[in-house]
């Protein structure tokens, strides 16, 4: 697989005529510290610099009627990055929650989070909850922020419960139903479509169970660049693919 290369991106309205929009859209958003050394600033800038592509991706989803869409917005080996950029990036988070959370309200979108919560510091953990609680009554998006998440984590995470099920129900069946049952992501749809920025050929521990059968999407645009007409020309890409899911024709 190569990165995409960026044709003309088709209108919201276009795409709407032309086939299937994807219900569950998850992104990797890959290249804020490329974005940062590019221009000789401090990596965080990067970071900050990609809240605008953020919001152009919740918009795209709005206009397009995704129902879900999941940023990689913290992976737990993230923690082993240097603390001031840790400290930096919690801050941050705070912050764009802080900032944002009017504008999410009045778009209607629910805010959840997949990962474990717990290791987040109690003051970022309060923010958090606090914003999820205040959306959770809006059904018209479901934004999911995988914080300090880890697909292997979290498989292990589901084996766990799912063992400890099993123990306290013998007869409990234990098939791919069950586990799934126990992930993070419990009772969502999968994601049908998968976007890479910064053109890296890897999953990098994001959703490992969930993708098996998502359609992937990789460009070289670096996340802060990252706007609408490239989430649109995704959709596009989506939108021609035979999608068999392992079956025969």
């Amino acid at each position: 697989m190569t990165p995409t290369k960026i044709a003309r991106a088709p209108t919201p309205s276009e795409l709407m005529a032309r086939g299937p929009i994807p219900r569950h859209v998850a992104v990797i958003m890959d290249g804020n510290g490329r974005w940062a050394a590019r221009r000789g600033v401090p990596r965080l800038w990067g970071h900050r610099a990609g809240r605008r592509a953020v919001r152009e991706a919740i918009e795209a989803c709005l206009e397009l009627g995704v129902e879900i869409l999941t940023l990689y917005t913290f992976s737990r080996e993230n923690w082993e990055r240097p603390r001031r950029e840790v400290q930096g990036l919690m801050r941050f988070l705070v912050r764009t929650l802080n900032e944002e959370i009017e504008n999410l309200d009045r778009s209607r979108v629910r805010l959840g989070v997949i990962g474990r919560l717990a290791d987040l510091a109690p003051e970022v953990r309060q923010v958090v909850t606090k914003a999820m609680k205040r959306l959770d009554h809006h059904r018209r998006m479901r934004l999911l922020l995988a914080l300090s998440y880890s697909g292997r984590s979290e498989i292990v995470d589901a084996a766990r419960a799912l063992v400890a099920e099993a123990r306290a129900h013998p007869a409990a069946k234990v098939d791919e139903s069950a586990l799934a049952g126990h992930l993070y992501t419990a009772g969502l749809p999968d994601p049908d479509l998968v976007i890479r920025t910064s053109g890296e050929m890897r999953l990098s521990n994001f959703l490992l169970w969930q993708v098996a059968y998502s359609e992937f999407w990789v460009t070289d645009v670096l996340w802060p660049d990252f706007r609408r007409r490239h989430f649109y020309q995704a959709v596009a890409d989506f939108q021609g693919r035979d999608r068999r899911f392992g079956r025969v024709d």
